[in-house]
């Protein structure tokens, strides 16, 4: 897909198949746009878990009360690794977030490029997740999706409304 058209036609989906699950070509087709991401110093301070079993996606489903993540058939929780991420020695500043925030940007594009709806959450219950899956304290939750095809018969509403580009870019 032309990289316009990708980026225009991507949309957060809340419409998930729960019966047709994504393959696990295309899932690690979309994890290597993560993988190589640009990050600090190239040190990739992240890990991607893809839940797709339903014993653990019944775990992680609860931290998350929505009917359509519930039906999604897989769902990713990206992990920032804090203490391996790139330091400012000046001032402290930590790259974490901004490298997570890279790699789940190219996942997301990607899966769109495949045909795989995402919605990026963060309203998410990040004690929840961290039981449901063992999450260590060096390992930050940044963000979840669920990964999977929308319902026979959805159609995107392909109404993104934006600021114009006078509102949010200054040339100097």
């Amino acid at each position: 897909m032309e990289y316009s058209d990708l980026i225009l036609s991507r949309e957060s989906i809340r419409n998930y198949d729960p019966d047709r699950p994504v393959s696990k070509e295309i899932l690690e087709k979309i994890l290597n746009a993560g993988r190589i991401a640009p990050s600090a110093c190239n040190l990739q301070p992240y890990r991607f878990l893809v839940i797709s079993s339903s014993q653990v996606l019944e775990k992680v489903r609860a931290s998350y009360n929505k009917v359509w993540f519930k039906e999604a058939p897989h769902i990713l929780v990206i992990l920032g690794l804090k203490d391996q991420a790139w330091k400012r020695s000046y001032d402290g500043y930590n790259s974490i977030e901004t490298d997570v925030a890279i790699a789940m940007t190219h996942i997301i594009l990607a899966a769109e490029n495949e045909g795989v709806c995402t919605c990026w959450i963060e309203a998410y219950n990040p004690a929840i997740l961290r039981e449901a899956l063992n999450i260590k304290d060096n390992q930050v939750i940044f963000g979840i999706t669920p990964l999977g095809y929308s319902k026979p018969g959805f159609r995107k509403a392909l109404n993104k409304q934006r600021k114009s580009l006078g509102d949010i870019v200054e040339f100097l």
